[in-house]
């Protein structure tokens, strides 16, 4: 099973910790088409058509805190992707640091990748379509041709509150369009909010299972 890529932050991200790498260049962003998504407190899982992973990629995870993602891969994605496709999403099961109020999935799309590339947006809400399973919420489509114009346009969106109720904890910029593994540094990076706190063992001794609206 391949791990979802470490993510860089953006230079300007205040988020960073001790073991975070931090981007030295946002140029390969700009003046191509771009798609900033909303980063959700939640826990990385990646599904094959065989089951699902979260931090570990030694085995298949069997926490409590995913039993919903689990039936829902048992439901709609099992044997469904293909060799060598890899399905990420946010694990939405468990209330991290941030509780939100319109939550209406316990998983949400924000990647997928066909053996070493990454598909494109578009093809990851196809995905979505396909297996009635959202995407992270879409702040922002659309090209900026200058580090203080993505920078500004950053800035104004992570001041804003959760698409799915609450604060928001940061955003990620991702290019729009396909790309290879071994470019992912360049083209996908994100904005953490200062003072994150992050999921410890704690969290998982006293884990709170979050409320969906159901429609």
């Amino acid at each position: 099973m391949s791990k979802y890529n470490r993510t860089y932050h953006l230079p300007w991200s205040p988020g960073t910790t001790s073991d975070d790498r931090i981007s030295k260049s946002v140029d390969s962003l700009l003046n191509y088409e771009i798609v900033i998504t909303e980063k959700l407190d939640g826990e990385n899982c990646g599904m094959i058509d065989s089951g699902v992973y979260a931090r570990s990629h030694s085995t298949f995870t069997t926490s409590p805190w995913s039993r919903e993602v689990r039936a829902l891969h048992k439901l709609k994605v099992e044997n469904q992707l293909g060799d060598g496709v890899y399905m990420f999403g946010e694990n939405m099961e468990g209330i991290h640091s941030i509780e939100y109020s319109k939550l209406t999935s316990y998983y949400y799309i924000f990647g997928v990748k066909d053996n070493d590339r990454w598909l494109s947006w578009k093809e990851v809400e196809e995905y979505s379509y396909v297996f009635d399973i959202p995407t992270v919420p879409v702040l922002f489509r659309g090209v900026v041709s200058s580090y203080e114009e993505l920078k500004q346009l950053v800035e104004e969106l992570v001041n804003q509150p959760s698409e799915l109720g609450g604060e928001r904890e940061g955003v990620v910029v991702r290019l729009a369009g396909t790309f290879y593994n071994e470019e992912f540094s360049d083209c996908v990076m994100k904005w953490v909010r200062k003072n994150h706190v992050k999921t410890d063992e704690h969290w998982t001794r006293n884990w709170k299972k979050a409320n969906i609206k159901r429609y």
